[in-house]
């Protein structure tokens, strides 16, 4: 059993609390109303372990909607970038939540990346699927996100080539550095060699 000696205000929301025989503890002012934290109040260690971790999954979601706010995150990205400060359960707990008011949905959040890579950036499905691999999502999303972009990997290696490459066309070795950079934007070399066939045919025309 735990008995309250004091509730002071510390700094902006957070309270101090000491108690006998005890560390004090940082709690929010928003858990201290909940749970009815006073002087006097005796408190059993099930209970204290609850308010804790209240506390705690207060900050984390806290910190995660702060975090939401500049930018969509997957749900194990988000989660990663949590445990960095909070306990592990907490972390999932948190995520869950947010994903159940659909606060996070790895779906949505896969179409947007496949929209910026392919249709702004360029990308070809090689490079993408990397990219969005390391945000955290899963294999099957991402294929079925990058799936609606497979008709229009031509044109988009002739939009990047005469967009950005047609000066190194010109160069000594110029059709195999395009190769090259057009292979680093992640796309295959039957594609790459399909676009580059059509884009001097309609040249030579």
């Amino acid at each position: 059993m735990m008995k309250i000696l004091s509730v002071e205000k510390y700094k902006g929301s957070t309270y101090r609390i000491d108690f006998e025989e005890r560390e004090p503890a940082f709690i929010n002012n928003e858990i201290i109303s909940l749970y009815h934290l006073k002087a006097g109040v005796e408190i059993p260690d099930e209970a204290w372990e609850e308010i804790v971790y209240a506390n705690d999954f207060r900050r984390a979601r806290e910190r995660a909607l702060y975090l939401l706010d500049y930018r969509d995150y997957s749900y194990i990205e988000l989660y990663k970038k949590l445990l960095a400060n909070y306990d592990e359960q907490i972390c999932y707990d948190v995520c869950d939540k947010l994903a159940e008011l659909g606060l996070i949905n790895d779906r949505r959040y896969a179409e947007s990346l496949a929209r910026k890579y392919m249709e702004v950036k360029k990308f070809g499905y090689y490079r993408a699927s990397r990219e969005m691999r390391e945000k955290g999502l899963s294999k099957e999303l991402i294929d079925e996100a990058l799936s609606q972009y497979e008709d229009s990997v031509i044109e988009r290696i002739c939009q990047l080539v005469e967009k950005k490459y047609l000066k190194k066309l010109e160069q000594e070795d110029g059709v195999k550095k395009v190769k090259n950079a057009l292979v680093r934007q992640g796309y295959s070399y039957s594609d790459i060699n399909a676009a580059l066939e059509q884009l001097f045919e309609e040249w030579e025309e």
